[in-house]
């Protein structure tokens, strides 16, 4: 009877350590859930990462507040956001896929450029002319806060032309 409570307790220990044990566990990461809408002004959480690389238009707005919003782009190789100045509006981007220029001056004819890539971030201060261009031959994948919002609530512009016709009419 000892022999056989030994072999039990034997046995129950070492299936407890193994199943314990780091060699046999897994890592499974939860793959975020990505759904597009304009979830502001609410409170939200989520995976900024993943929203910006599943997005495939060229503009949307995630979420819209009274002072802030954030847009997610999608910008195919040799394809731009489109020079812009957006007045009283501070503008933050951030690259989570690609490789491009940022252009940025107080005169449209006369502007810096400097490399973006994966992980790079740029601060535009209100009333700067600017433009974003891909020159990767992967979409460029970014975000961009503007701080107050830019876009009417719950923007979508499927294309760059789509979205210069937009520009037009706000």
């Amino acid at each position: 009877m000892k022999k056989c409570i030994f072999l039990f307790a034997t046995f129950f220990l070492v299936a407890f350590v193994a199943c314990d044990c780091p060699i046999n566990k897994k890592t499974v990461e939860a793959e975020a859930v990505v759904e597009f809408q304009d979830y502001g002004p609410q409170p939200f959480v989520f995976d900024m990462e993943a929203y910006t690389l599943e997005n495939d238009l060229f503009r949307q707005t995630i979420w819209t507040g009274t002072y802030m919003q954030l847009t997610v782009m999608s910008i195919g190789p040799g394809e731009e956001i489109g020079l812009e100045n957006h007045g009283d509006i501070d503008q933050f981007i951030r690259v989570e896929q690609g490789s491009g220029i940022i252009l940025m001056g107080d005169d449209p004819d006369n502007m810096e450029n400097q490399e973006l890539e994966d992980d790079f971030a740029a601060f535009i201060p209100a009333g700067k002319w600017h433009n974003v261009i891909n020159t990767g031959n992967v979409p460029l994948k970014l975000y961009s806060i503007y701080a107050k919002p830019e876009h009417p609530f719950g923007t979508v512009h499927e294309t760059y032309k789509e979205a210069m016709e937009a520009e037009h009419d706000h």
